[in-house]
């Protein structure tokens, strides 16, 4: 029986892990293994990252630690360490180089990663395995908010009339758009009219489409099985795509696959990532849109109609309201703002 989507990216995740942990001391592994219980398998690959880049900074920059191996720095060591040493790594991330390239990080990769050295060590220091914990005194990075960017009414409808027609692209591009015009329309109006995030959209399997409920199982961000109900026309795009779909032999081990590439593979996430970014171009220039921000175009509209936040948070799979709270906050003002003149409190009389 064919493993799932998610199961596969599950499994490559986890020999991901395991290459990482190779080249890091063992303690590490011992803290990888005391979070799987209440982490994803992605997320696990993010910590081992972000450790492992920690580790890189002590050995080419910190003096102590010069020409040591990765693998080499005790857990004496962590403990001797100070809150100025992890102050210095976070400096250090805004600009380094390794191996001829230049690596830079934003706020948010910076908080990211100190936020990772910090339930490292309160593990370390809850289990005993050191004596301090320098990364506790470290104060988080001050994040500063961006404005959210998502497509407008109107740049939605000229954005899928892009991917209808192809009227937006470049004659080379036309050529290409023929071919694989039904499944962009569908996989795109799919993303528009439900909030799917990109992982779960390449994820779908043919017999997780359920038109007579009109919804799709999905597996979420945190692995959990979940149902995205979708609308008429989202339903017309996809069946369109279905007859379609249904002539094609995909490749061995892809055959469940509804969402297909050039390659008769299941389409990858840097796929539709293009894909975005090529019908985008011609309808939004002066907007950067990636397949994130059809998530919030798509939860700005609901949130307009219904205004219920925590209805907007369970569409969107948010396990905590504050984080589509966060995102919708600019539309709260406007909608204060449209309140003011709401409630009168007296009649108003002609005196004339």
């Amino acid at each position: 029986m064919a493993r799932s989507y998610s199961d596969q990216v599950n499994d490559n995740n986890i020999l991901l892990i395991r290459q990482i942990l190779a080249e890091l001391p063992p303690y590490v592994k011992i803290f990888i293994r005391g979070i799987e219980p209440t982490t994803a398998s992605r997320t696990r690959v993010g910590y081992c990252r972000d450790l492992k880049s920690f580790y890189e900074f002590l050995v080419t920059s910190n003096p102590y630690f010069k020409e040591r191996g990765l693998s080499e720095i005790s857990l004496e060591d962590l403990s001797d360490l100070q809150a100025e040493d992890i102050e210095e790594y976070l400096e250090y991330l805004k600009y380094y180089k390794k191996n001829g390239r230049v690596y830079t990080n934003g706020e948010r990769a910076i908080k990211r990663k100190l936020s990772a050295l910090r339930t490292f060590y309160a593990y370390l220091y809850k289990n005993d395995k050191v004596t301090a914990n320098p990364a506790e005194k470290v104060d988080m990075p001050k994040i500063h908010k961006k404005a959210i960017i998502r497509m407008d009414t109107n740049e939605v409808a000229e954005f899928l009339d892009a991917v209808e027609y192809g009227n937006k692209l470049s004659e080379r591009q036309q050529l290409y758009h023929k071919k694989t015009q039904k499944r962009d329309l569908a996989l795109l109006t799919l993303m528009l009219g439900t909030g799917i995030r990109v992982s779960e959209c390449v994820g779908i399997d043919i017999n997780d489409i359920d038109f007579n409920n009109s919804r799709i199982k999905i597996v979420r961000k945190g692995g959990y099985e979940s149902f995205v109900y979708f609308s008429d026309e989202v339903a017309e795009a996809l069946l369109d795509y279905l007859d379609e779909r249904k002539h094609i032999n995909a490749l061995s081990g892809h055959e469940n696959a509804f969402f297909l590439s050039s390659q008769l593979r299941r389409i990858s996430v840097r796929s539709v990532e293009n894909l975005v970014k090529k019908y985008s171009a011609g309808v939004t220039p002066m907007k950067h849109i990636t397949p994130h921000k059809l998530r919030s175009t798509y939860g700005t509209e609901l949130y307009k109609e219904t205004g219920d936040i925590y209805l907007v948070a369970d569409v969107l799979g948010h396990s905590d309201v504050n984080t589509t709270k966060k995102h919708y906050a600019d539309i709260d003002e406007e909608r204060r703002r449209y309140a003011k003149d709401k409630v009168q409190l007296r009649e108003k009389f002609d005196h004339n």
